[in-house]
């Protein structure tokens, strides 16, 4: 059995072997809640990378948002590169949910575009939690929805052995039954493709093929090949094929949950009868009895997740299985900036019931469709068998569940203090940071500006772009991959600033960046709070000349400094002492970090250029043609109702019409 084997040129130093020690002590008195509060810069990954190493558990380390998910699950890559570490963020794009809004009798549509990579990175993880113990996947709250049937995922698994005899068109059928899909010109993940006595089999896992060689009915090779120029990569004895997709079932259960459904559709059916909602009974046995047939006769249908209870045998409010149900009793959960992310847990659910409410009082689902759902706060407890929380500034739920047994991690290994922070007045503050700007980027150093709403950052990044200034906004309507891309951007000088919200507070490290600006320092709120302010002044600790310029108020001459702002600097120098005292203790001279720019897209990237540079080639000449193909290929997917990957090749035919028409 492989074991977690961490792998860096460093050992831990300054307050970090004590932390690890203390940790790693309570994990093994079976201690539920633990929390390390460790200041930007301290090194906490490096820390649980540390007390992973010594426990040998298998993890989940829940981020609260994508970007910080990737930045993590690269950072662990490093130091485990001979173990399985996995993400796992939701693989929408684009989604729409479901909706019903009675005021306007306006029907919403589920509309959703499917990120193939990411799908791809979920399930390596659900792959690797079934196959191996030294696992670790870093996730987003994503994990808290319902997945599907762990056992009908593991139990539908298909192993191949090189000289096993095999009907070929027997295994074809099976392959079809778990959800993989014939080929006809594309070829991704989840597909199967026939050439003669070559069944070739794209799992939804990987980059790389499968193709068995088949002798009659006798496997008489089993290779592993390059998925873009066919080299083979090694040759196999045996493989397991996951299904391809997460909400697989049998046959025998579709149709027991079938008539289990109509059960349940002809008792909701009389309900709305009986309250005289005619047009609702008629629109959801219409609905209802079309899902059915497609599901008898495919397997799937579109909104299979609202019959999930039925097809996974489980009651009626009975929490989904999700990603949790994936790991072992006793894995580690590792909850990074629990501030933030323990709220976002216990939110998820609320705004999910309102939704699907008005979906069913106005007969547009059964009222199975709420056993779609995320977890509630209560049920993630339960999974919760071993939590350490970590956060610079832990909240209320860490120090009510970990009061006395609370780990600091003060010191940086580097020497570094938090940065110096200046008050100054509102007054012209535009013309004051732009002046800080070039004397920052002259020195080819970053910087990240935060605001209180996305307008002003959008205006701000406009104004900036004006005085040629290199600069992006960053804010949650940026998607996955873009928010990374940026992100690398920063790190590698292509831009020099960053103007954004509160997604610039949490976990992102960027140890290129010197100044962080906030502007409207003063202005009561959550974004304005102790917490948030101090998670701001981090930003910038891992610099050596980093430095923070609060803008407030200026009122008859003097500036106004809050509560928040004042508890913030209070504690920004009680931890700048600490340092300082430790410094001149051990002779440290402070060193700024130094640090790789890697992200968990880049070998992706690399591929997925590789793989689509042909809209790009395309010769002008050809791109009719082209978009025929491509029109024939989209129309193909929709009617074998696989509408998101029809919406892929509908933006690959709308950057050819630009391309055409430029």
């Amino acid at each position: 059995m492989q074991k977690f084997e961490l792998v860096s040129d460093f050992k831990p130093t300054g307050d970090q072997p004590q932390a690890i020690e203390k940790l790693v002590k309570g994990l093994k008195k079976n201690e539920r809640h633990q929390t390390l509060m460790g200041v930007t810069g301290s090194g906490k990954t490096f820390t649980m990378a540390n007390v992973i190493a010594q426990t040998q558990k298998p993890t989940l380390v829940l981020a609260h948002n994508k970007t910080l998910a990737a930045q993590l699950c690269s950072e662990f890559r490093e130091f485990f590169p001979k173990n399985s570490i996995s993400y796992f963020v939701s693989y929408y794009d684009y989604y729409q949910p479901e909706a019903y809004i009675a005021r306007t009798d306006t029907y919403i549509e589920k509309d959703a575009s499917i990120n193939e990579e990411i799908s791809k990175y979920r399930h390596s993880a659900t792959q690797n939690l079934l196959s191996r113990k030294d696992v670790l996947v870093v996730a987003s709250v994503s994990c808290i929805y319902g997945l599907g049937s762990v056992e009908d995922y593991e139990g539908l698994a298909i192993k191949l052995k090189k000289g096993e005899s095999h009907k070929r068109d027997k295994l074809l059928r099976h392959l079809t039954d778990i959800q993989y899909t014939r080929s006809s010109m594309d070829f991704k993940q989840g597909m199967f493709n026939v050439l003669g006595d070559v069944v070739e089999i794209f799992p939804p896992s990987s980059d790389t093929i499968y193709r068995l060689d088949f002798w009659g009915d006798e496997i008489e090779a089993i290779h592993e090949t390059d998925s873009f120029t066919g080299e083979i990569i090694q040759t196999l004895d045996e493989i397991t094929l996951f299904p391809a997709k997460h909400t697989v079932t049998t046959q025998e259960k579709i149709e027991k949950a079938v008539v289990e459904i109509r059960k349940d559709l002809d008792l909701r059916e009389k309900e709305l009868l009986t309250i005289g909602k005619n047009v609702e009974a008629q629109r959801l046995r219409t609905r209802t009895e079309y899902d059915l047939e497609m599901l008898l006769e495919t397997g799937y249908c579109t909104g299979i997740e609202n019959y999930i209870r039925y097809l996974s045998s489980r009651e009626p409010g009975e929490q989904p299985a999700t990603l949790l149900d994936y790991f072992p009793d006793d894995f580690l959960m590792i909850i990074d900036e629990s501030h933030i992310s323990i709220p976002q847990v216990g939110g998820m659910f609320a705004g999910n019931e309102s939704r699907k409410n008005s979906l069913i009082e106005h007969g547009f689902r059964l009222p199975s469709a709420m056993d779609n759902r995320p977890l509630k706060f209560n049920e993630f407890e339960k999974h919760l068998n071993q939590a350490i929380y970590t956060s610079a500034t832990p909240g209320k739920y860490e120090h009510k569940h970990t009061k006395g047994k609370m780990v600091e991690q003060i010191i940086r290994p580097t020497g570094l203090l938090d940065p110096p922070i200046d008050v100054r007045s509102g007054k012209n503050q535009i013309d004051d940071l732009l002046n800080e700007l070039q004397t920052r980027i002259v020195k080819k150093e970053r910087i990240l500006i935060t605001t209180l709403t996305k307008k002003t950052a959008e205006d701000l990044t406009e104004y900036l772009k004006e005085a040629e200034i290199k600069v992006r906004y960053l804010h949650s309507d940026v998607d996955t991959m873009e928010r990374i891309e940026i992100l690398r951007q920063l790190r590698l000088g292509d831009i020099d600033v960053i103007v954004g919200i509160n997604l610039l507070r949490e976990g992102l490290d960027l140890p290129e960046v010197s100044l962080v600006a906030i502007l409207d320092a003063d202005k009561q709120g959550f974004l304005r709070s102790r917490d948030a302010l101090i998670q701001n002044i981090g930003r910038c600790a891992r610099h050596i000349d980093g430095q923070v310029i609060m803008y407030a108020t200026e009122i008859n001459g003097k500036i106004r400094i809050t509560e928040a702002m004042r508890q913030a600097i209070d504690e920004t120098e009680r931890r700048r002492k600490i340092q300082k005292d430790y410094n001149k203790k051990h002779g440290i001279t402070p060193q700024g970090i130094k640090k790789a720019i890697k992200d968990i897209a880049d070998h992706e990237h690399k591929e997925a250029t590789k793989r689509n540079s042909f809209i790009d080639k395309v010769p002008k000449e050809e791109i009719d043609h082209v978009i025929s193909t491509l029109e024939q290929k989209m129309e193909l997917h929709v009617q074998n109702l696989e509408f998101e990957r029809a919406a892929t090749i509908r933006d690959e035919i709308e950057e050819l019409k630009k391309r055409k028409g430029a």
